[in-house]
């Protein structure tokens, strides 16, 4: 039985959506301007998701109850130039405040990326949390890392649920803190693959400065050492069952996906699937750059699920 209705705002390879269907929802709407991510999408959930936001009508969209929006979070990431609502990108926000404001769904669910709130020296957070308030909503948000809520990756994102006025009759708390439910050894195929084999500049930058990793407190021996942003002059390693966190640089160059030492190989994109939580059958194109990019965009499936969880049971 279907518990709501939700519509999945930059649905990208649909995080949002396998989380709120697990939950008792029925997607009634979904929109994303990446043509090669609605590929995937199209493939998944067999039906095609509209494309650029700003050309939705809101007066033509369906009845639903819940919004999930990750909208574009490069404006914000440390890891970019952080132009924020300078940014075209950043400005799509206000495309989701003029779908709220319009269609005044009872919950509106958003992620983001942590940076998001330190912004701007808090000012973009600040817009954020007014607009809303302004909307008629209650604005809930938390910083919350993966690795914390049972998943192997470290990845830290900011969540907001906007609970409508008029239902909000107690306060709104985000799932607690677990342990974890499995680690990178549960997940990653021991093999070697020579489709995904790390280039020979990649295996020599490792092998500069593993020994210096081995013999530091962080190395454990039973673990798979990680390395990750591999360059001549820095390469970060993890060998603790936790993943760096999966970004959409993996789609720029080689180097920029974790490399599973032991093997010589880069992750694939089924571990990284694995790693964010999606299902073991979805499906995505095999050594793909656009791939590795899509999911580092995406959402971590099981952390939204939980955040759902919670908001239906509010509900």
């Amino acid at each position: 039985m279907k518990k709501f209705k939700f519509i999945d705002l930059f649905c990208g390879l649909g995080g949002f959506r396998i989380a709120m269907e697990n939950n008792g929802g029925q997607c009634v709407f979904s929109c994303d301007n990446n043509l090669d991510v609605c590929k995937i999408y199209e493939e998944n959930f067999n039906e095609n998701s509209y494309g650029d936001i700003t050309e939705v009508k809101e007066t033509e969209l369906p009845k639903y109850d819940v919004l999930c929006a990750g909208f574009p979070c490069q404006p914000f990431s440390i890891a970019g130039k952080r132009m924020g609502f300078n940014d075209s990108r950043g400005t799509m926000f206000f495309e989701v405040a003029r779908i709220i404001k319009h269609t005044k769904p009872k919950v509106a669910f958003l992620e983001n990326v942590a940076g998001i709130v330190s912004h701007d020296s808090g000012r973009t957070i600040t817009v954020i949390t007014n607009t809303l308030e302004e909307l008629g909503y209650v604005v809930n948000t938390k910083v919350m890392n993966a690795k914390d809520y049972g998943i192997p990756q470290n990845r830290n994102r900011w969540y907001c649920v906007a609970i409508r006025k008029d239902i909000y009759t107690k306060d709104f708390k985000f799932p607690e803190k677990c342990e974890l439910k499995y680690t990178l050894e549960d997940i990653i195929e021991p093999k070697k693959n020579k489709e995904y084999e790390s280039s020979s500049t990649a295996i020599a930058n490792i092998n500069k400065f593993i020994d210096n990793f081995k013999n530091s407190d962080r190395y454990k021996e039973d673990k798979y050492i990680i390395a990750n942003e591999i360059r001549a002059s820095k390469c970060n390693f993890r060998s603790d069952g936790i993943s760096p966190c999966l970004t959409a640089k993996m789609g720029t160059g080689g180097n920029n996906i974790p490399v599973v030492v032991k093997y010589g190989r880069k992750l694939t994109e089924q571990e990284c699937l694995r790693i964010m939580g999606f299902p073991e059958n979805y499906k995505i194109r095999k050594n793909n750059m656009q791939s590795y990019k899509q999911i580092g965009n995406s959402v971590v499936v099981p952390v939204i699920n939980e955040i759902g969880k919670a908001f239906v049971e509010y509900l």
